[in-house]
């Protein structure tokens, strides 16, 4: 089974960090995605999709984004209800945000984070230049082991160069 969500509009307020009874930080919003239509004649049509983060996912949310930036998110559907104050059971549905990430320009966002994002654990923070690209040794030195973190170097045999390639 699988339940993946991958949305992209824009906050329809100002995200506000809340916390529960047992200290959890969340946050609630709402994304307005706009619908994919067909028809040239066709209105553009909105959804208003409703939204949840928890923990860190949430501080990140409240503290960088504001109403009517582009987001982009990930994460999970989830469905539940309630009795409300009327005694009438109330079913909700709302994205459970896994992962957040800014999709403006810096000029849209008005700052510097186009780019960065909070996946799960870890904050990505903004580079503002590509990270640089490793250097390959020479083929025929043997790499130090120590640098994979995973596997074992001895699973590999070494193709002599003046022999024809095995494919």
């Amino acid at each position: 089974m699988l339940n993946v969500v991958v949305l992209m509009g824009r906050l329809t307020a100002d995200p506000e960090l809340r916390t529960t009874a047992s200290g959890l930080s969340y946050c609630r919003f709402t994304v307005a995605v706009d619908r994919v239509f067909s028809k040239n004649t066709e209105e553009k049509k909105t959804d208003f999709i409703s939204c949840v983060a928890w923990r860190q996912t949430a501080e990140f949310i409240a503290r960088y984004f504001t109403k009517g930036q582009m987001v982009a998110i990930e994460g999970s559907i989830q469905t539940g209800s309630y009795v409300n104050k009327d005694n009438v059971k109330v079913y909700t549905t709302d994205v459970v945000v896994n992962n957040a990430s800014f999709t403006g320009s810096k000029k849209e966002s008005g700052g510097s984070y186009s780019g960065s994002a909070y996946q799960g654990g870890a904050y990505s923070a903004p580079t503002p230049a590509p990270a640089p690209v490793a250097q390959k040794a020479p083929i025929n030195q043997t790499p130090d082991p120590s640098v994979y973190s995973n596997g074992n170097t001895n699973d590999f045999a070494e193709i002599p160069i003046d022999e024809d390639l095995p494919f």
